[in-house]
């Protein structure tokens, strides 16, 4: 008897989270959720739902955010697919997370967005902008890899390459500056990465020493697409204000059109900072910072060589027009005499042995993770799918946000 009950308990469990799943995955169809029946059975009045809309506006997706891949190819994935060991990294909007898949035991980092947070902040765009980059990422060797990606009613899920090697922001602070052979293989594998994305047509806009990873060889692996801008042509620009401070070209903060050379003024910026310990013009205050991007003249000091100086005058050049990329892109940078000793086809097939190895022991090797994330708990939130974490209007508000956004790769990509 006891076997028997048991087994219904199991069984009974097993169908309430099926229901619970097709109720969230009716909740989530747009075109089934407008069928009046099942507004009923949902209890979705159109005017309740238009009020509630309108209370906490927020606008459609427009059509190229709408990318609809159908469904998911991995329609089964789910949090609870995954054990969570770590936090290993925090932004705006949720953590990225050191786990092992429940099945395979590989390990990923899943980044976890709060659907909420995003909302509320009006970023629609830049999340789904990162899912749709992320795509685009046909196996570029300095640019990190998204698995697979699916949501649940509260939260949307990145799964991505779990790379270990730390910041370069990490290691920067720690070392205060590089030698010029190490900053320059850096710089080139940045540059490589960059040039791959302006073929798609995408500006990155974000390039900072915290969004540069090394992986466990000590090659470096860009991440963080959230600012990226798709669909530039080559003479293309865009106007919106956005990025880091410390790494706003001179254009942006005019609030003038740009291009993608945008990125070239930030590899600069980085460049710089790599040889010096500090990114170029910088001020504790902020005010004097900018004014000093607009206005100031580079100042380099005499600790580097004719061709790194050059290189750096190049990129840091305040008018877009005459900065080094402007009519060739990644070609004249990937030209300039300062790369001259790296052989390119060696560098993107990781021939070049890095000029530092962070010496991880594997996966669970933490030590060039910042401890302000690794000592703090993972969240039980984090590993669940809610019952009724939102009502069921704000469920569909939610969903409607980010049609497609899950995602899992065809099988032909593996092979």
């Amino acid at each position: 008897m006891k076997d028997k009950t048991t087994a219904l308990t199991s069984f009974m469990k097993q169908r309430r989270m099926g229901l619970n799943d097709f109720i969230q995955r009716l909740a989530t169809n747009s075109y089934a959720c407008k069928h009046p029946e099942v507004q009923s059975i949902l209890n979705l009045s159109p005017p309740q739902d238009a009020e509630l809309m309108n209370a906490n506006p927020s606008p459609p997706p427009s059509p190229s955010q709408q990318i609809n891949l159908g469904p998911s190819s991995n329609p089964s994935a789910k949090p609870s697919d995954f054990h969570f060991l770590k936090v290993i990294g925090k932004g705006s909007f949720g953590k990225v997370l050191l786990a092992r898949h429940r099945a395979d035991d590989q390990f990923y980092a899943v980044k976890v967005l709060q659907k909420k947070a995003i909302l509320k902040k009006k970023e629609e765009k830049h999340i789904m902008s990162e899912r749709n980059v992320l795509l685009k990422n046909v196996k570029h060797p300095f640019l990190v890899g998204l698995h697979y990606s699916f949501q649940t009613a509260d939260k949307l899920y990145f799964i991505l390459d779990y790379i270990n090697g730390g910041e370069l922001f990490y290691h920067l602070q720690r070392e205060r500056c590089f030698l010029e052979p190490r900053a320059r293989f850096y710089a080139a594998e940045i540059a490589s990465a960059l040039g791959y994305l302006h073929s798609l047509n995408i500006v990155y806009r974000d390039l900072k020493p915290e969004n540069i990873l090394l992986d466990s060889q000590g090659h470096i692996i860009l991440t963080d697409f959230g600012l990226c801008k798709e669909n530039i042509e080559p003479n293309g620009t865009t106007s919106t204000f956005c990025g880091t401070p410390e790494y706003l070209a001179p254009e942006v903060l005019h609030k003038q059109p740009y291009d993608r050379t945008v990125d070239w003024w930030c590899l600069g910026a980085v460049l710089y900072e790599m040889l010096y310990g500090l990114p170029p013009f910088y001020s504790r205050n902020t005010a004097e910072m900018y004014d000093n991007i607009l206005n100031k003249p580079l100042q380099l000091k005499p600790n580097i060589s004719n061709a790194a100086r050059h290189l750096l005058e190049g990129l840091l050049q305040k008018d877009r027009t005459k900065r080094l990329g402007c009519t060739e892109d990644f070609i004249e940078i990937k030209n300039h005499i300062f790369f001259s000793p790296i052989n390119w086809d060696d560098l993107n097939s990781k021939k070049i042995t890095p000029p530092f190895n962070p010496n991880v022991t594997g996966p669970n090797d933490l030590r060039h993770f910042d401890p302000e994330f690794t000592d703090e708990p993972v969240p039980s939130s984090i590993g669940c799918s809610p019952d009724s974490a939102l009502a069921t209007a704000s469920i569909k508000e939610a969903a409607e946000a980010f049609v497609g956004f899950s995602y899992a790769p065809s099988m032909d990509s593996y092979l």
